[in-house]
């Protein structure tokens, strides 16, 4: 009788270890999505490049930056075929000799833009004048734009005006509004100095630096 109860207890032993190592090689093997997410639930790569202040970072700096122009002309450029983006982000930032402007979009395709000094900041559709503060105002107009509910992605939302970030000739960037093809936002500037535009990927961006006042 003692000899059939040793087994019993035996085989009871190895039932509880075979469950108790079956739990654990389930457990390990759980690190992917929780139930109920998919991948694209996870964090994606390629952030923005922003510090959450509205304030540009080394990111922003265009490893090919085209050297500032002698004047203050207009700068364009077209917009891919295929473009439908979004203004998501806007952030300035101070670096040696400029201020920079960044407009982050997301959407479809490659967005252009027409960059240039302007005498009066006006509102697209309505014609009404802007306030912006500064001695002179550089108008950016970002080509390829589509409204919100045609690109599937949330427009910018301010803060409006938002503030230069210790920058020494940009005062302050006004957001204008999205109209037939076109974002509008004007920089206040304290001088009419050269200024040069660019485009950045991942995430898109245009990139407009304005030089120090001479």
């Amino acid at each position: 009788m003692s000899a059939l109860l040793a087994v019993a207890v035996l085989l009871t032993g190895c039932a509880e270890e075979g469950r108790s190592s079956a739990g654990s090689s389930s457990s390990a093997t759980s690190s992917g999505p929780a139930a109920g997410t998919s991948a694209s639930d996870s964090p994606a790569t390629g952030s923005p490049s922003t510090d959450g202040e509205g304030t540009d970072t080394d990111s922003d700096a265009g490893t090919a930056t085209p050297s500032f122009p002698a004047d203050t002309q207009p700068d364009t450029s077209e917009a891919s075929a295929d473009a439908s983006v979004t203004v998501t982000d806007i952030r300035t930032g101070r670096h040696d000799g400029f201020d920079r402007v960044v407009l982050e979009v997301g959407g479809s395709g490659t967005p252009g833009w027409d960059v240039r000094y302007v005498d009066v900041a006006s509102s697209q559709g309505s014609g009404d004048e802007v306030a912006v503060a500064g001695d002179a105002v550089l108008q950016v107009t970002v080509t390829g734009a589509g409204y919100p509910y045609a690109t599937g992605v949330e427009e910018w939302s301010g803060p409006d005006p938002l503030p230069g970030q210790g920058t020494e000739n940009v005062t302050e960037v006004v957001f204008d509004a999205t109209f037939e093809g076109t974002t509008v936002a004007f920089v206040g500037t304290r001088s009419q100095a050269p200024f040069r535009v660019y485009a950045l990927q991942d995430p898109a961006r245009v990139v407009v630096e304005v030089a120090d006042p001479s």
